[in-house]
Parts: structure tokens; C-alpha cells; sequence
């Protein structure tokens, strides 16, 4: 089963149990996939899914700790809800250690030595930790075994 038809299924079975929130955060869900579908013309793979999924988790953390910050936990407690939401359909994240040892085989593969050769690892990361790991924690990584 593809991701896309399993957000769907659960989009069905969300409105069946009558679980309005968890429809609601769904329905966030199918319509960032649907408008960059809509936008570039194309239907997304798992990877480009992933890459939707992995964006919007990146925007709830953001948004959970501002809320935090101001004292909103109704607008907290929401972003959690939908942040969690979007963890159940992520695969399983890389240990600091599996990243590590990933950044270390790329920049052996790459040939880096340098800060200037950081955009190339990372690119060669990206495919591999995308939706696994948080990308500004690997660019930091990435950073200090580089040298900088």
C-alpha cells in the first residue's frame, strides 16, 4: 500500500469514526500533497510525499515552540496533535549515531575536505536522511566533521 492511499484510507476511516480532529489534521495532509501535485503538474512518489511530510513536521515544530514561547498550549496542544499525527506516517528516524556514520560515508565516497564541498555531501544525503533525521542537525553535522 502506497502512502498516499494509506492517508486515504485513514481519511475514510476518520470520517466514519467521526474523529473530527484527526480528519481535520488528514485533510492538512491531503491538501499539501494535492497542491503541489496541482502546482507542478505531477503526481507525487513516496519520496516527494515524504518530502511534504517531512516539510510540515518541520513547520509544526517550529510553530509547537512558539507556542510554547507565548503561552498558548490550546494552539500547542494542536500542533502536537498534528506533529504526532504526521510521525505515524514518517519512517522510523536515524539514531545520531546512524547519521554520523552516513555523513562519514558520504564525505569519504565525495571526496569532501572542506566547508566548500559541504553542498555536495549534502546533496547526496538529502535522498538518504529526507523525513528520517532533522535536516538543520545534519548540516550541523555535516559542518563540524568538514571542519568549519
Amino acid at each position: 500500500m502506497t502512502l498516499k492511499s494509506q492517508i486515504q484510507d485513514d481519511v475514510k476511516s476518520a470520517m466514519r469514526a467521526r474523529d473530527q480532529q484527526r480528519l481535520t489534521a488528514l485533510r492538512l495532509i491531503t491538501a499539501a500533497i494535492k497542491q503541489i501535485e496541482v502546482d507542478q503538474r505531477v503526481e507525487l512518489d513516496e519520496k516527494g510525499i515524504l518530502a511534504v511530510l517531512d516539510k510540515m513536521s518541520k513547520q509544526r515544530r517550529e510553530s509547537l515552540e512558539l507556542y510554547q514561547t507565548a503561552g498558548r498550549d490550546d494552539l500547542a496542544a494542536q500542533e502536537k496533535y498534528e506533529l504526532d499525527l504526521i510521525a505515524d506516517y514518517l519512517p522510523e528516524a536515524l539514531s545520531d549515531a546512524e547519521v554520523g556514520a552516513l555523513i562519514k560515508q558520504v564525505i569519504a565516497a565525495t571526496g569532501a575536505s572542506s566547508i566548500r564541498d559541504m553542498g555536495t555531501v549534502m546533496n547526496q544525503l538529502r535522498g538518504e536522511v529526507q523525513g528520517r533525521a532533522d535536516m538543520k542537525a545534519v548540516s550541523q553535522a555535516v559542518k563540524t566533521q568538514l571542519g568549519a
